[in-house]
């Protein structure tokens, strides 16, 4: 099964929480606070495996979560941090956010790696919240949620060669002779509906790896047929080698045939026409074969000069399909290897930087009834992350909506003793002149 496609769902582990403890010891007067830090979230990793093909493992397995830190201990202990979740794609996948459609990685070598989903990070012991003024706090946070987010998997096959052209031209029958590959044959339309790799061994000690790609038709570039389904699949391959039927066995005229083609290249991307391209002339044991071959080479030498090389083969005699893998080898061996990095859409793919927070956190409070709500991304991150259990994090936290002008715009807006407020699910009621409760 070749699945190229797939949407998953990833999740960086929460932070470990903070704990609030005492250092109680015989003969040691005042210890003081000692709680330790909770351990960081395991971070979701994408590594590249090339002994990978396709993203049939994600059709089964479709959440990835990253364990969670671990509690701050006692005596000032941190707590251990979550291992990081490894997980193996091909080469040749690309990463998309589901929610913005951002291309978040594409990951093309062995080994690589890129972090999807970042872990949170721990929360604070009581023994960081120590001050002259407040000596032993009985104070800690949780953990921050770990990243979350779903994204979608396309998988672009990784293959030096690359067969194109018309359904039933002979590209599978071509790939099964050349290699050890054992693609769908048969004498109809879209035998070839997933893409097909195989290894070919010219003979000489050099090699190279062939895809034989689903069957092209007029219309692809906007979805028609397999559309996009197989042209994505291109733009990996270094060079093309364009199977065209010479004997017209389908009604068809051959150089017609090259010319749609090329154009549906052309148009799902503009630098696929630039892709160095050798013409397969097939079907030579073929009746009307070497009448067709005579003409089509006056067409494109009209057209594009000595530029294309073209090759008549069999691929059921196996005529001339030796000299063809050598000249792809040769043609292969003088392309550099960062020729398929050129031709992706490098200038579309999206830089994340790190966007530094607002000095001053915002806010704002709107009515409902008899109820305040305020509104704040910091505070609504502070509320998750303060363990409200204690009298020292409820001033902390009436301290911070004080220094941050939550209490002044409240009294513009008309809140009194006894008014709920209310920040996500967390309720409370003002007190004039005094502290939240």
């Amino acid at each position: 099964m070749f699945v190229d496609k797939t949407k998953i769902y990833v999740k960086g582990g929460d932070g470990g929480d903070g704990l609030v403890a005492f250092r109680r010891e015989k003969y040691v007067a005042m210890g003081g606070p000692a709680g330790g830090d909770g351990g960081h979230g395991g971070d979701v990793i994408f590594r590249v495996d090339e002994g990978l093909r396709t993203l049939v493992d994600f059709r089964y397995q479709k959440h990835f979560k990253a364990s969670r830190g671990e509690k701050g201990r006692n005596k000032s202990q941190h707590g251990a941090n979550a291992e990081h979740m490894i997980v193996r794609v091909p080469p040749g996948t690309v990463v998309i956010d589901d929610d913005t459609q951002e291309v978040i990685a594409d990951l093309t070598r062995n080994g690589q790696e890129v972090v999807i989903a970042k872990g949170g990070r721990g929360g604070r012991g009581n023994m960081r919240f120590a001050t002259p003024a407040n000596p032993a706090p009985e104070l800690a946070e949780h953990g921050e949620e770990g990243q979350e987010r779903w994204v979608v998997l396309e998988l672009k096959v990784m293959a030096d060669v690359g067969l194109v052209g018309f359904p039933s031209v002979g590209k599978s029958t071509l790939l099964s002779v050349v290699s050890g590959a054992k693609p769908k044959i048969g004498a109809y339309h879209f035998t070839t509906i997933t893409p097909n790799l195989g290894v070919v061994d010219i003979g000489d000690g050099r090699s190279f790896v062939m895809a034989d790609l689903p069957g092209l038709i007029e219309g692809a570039s906007e979805g028609v047929g397999l559309g996009h389904e197989f042209l994505r699949h291109i733009e990996r391959t270094r060079i093309i080698i364009h199977v065209v039927d010479m004997a017209g066995t389908e009604g068809r005229d051959p150089f017609d045939d090259w010319v749609k083609i090329n154009d549906e290249l052309r148009q799902y991307n503009e630098k696929l026409a630039e892709r160095p391209q050798i013409v397969a002339a097939n079907k030579m044991d073929m009746p009307q074969a070497e009448e067709n071959l005579e003409a089509f080479r006056e067409q494109v030498r009209a057209l594009k000069g000595d530029e294309i090389e073209i090759m008549p083969i069999s691929s059921l005699t196996k005529q001339g399909v030796q000299e063809l893998l050598y000249k792809a080898m040769d043609m292969l061996e003088q392309l550099p290897d960062t020729h398929v990095e050129e031709v992706a859409d490098v200038e579309e793919r999206k830089i994340y930087r790190y966007n530094k927070k607002e000095e001053k956190p915002s806010f704002t409070v709107r009515r409902e009834n008899d109820t305040f709500v305020i509104e704040s991304e910091a505070i609504e991150g502070m509320l998750k992350r303060m363990q409200m259990t204690s009298h020292d994090a409820i001033l902390r936290f009436a301290r911070t909506l004080r220094r941050m002008g939550v209490d002044e715009e409240l009294r513009k807006r008309g809140a009194e003793d006894g008014t709920i407020i209310r920040i996500g699910d967390f309720e409370f009621e003002f007190v004039e002149g005094s502290s939240y409760y």
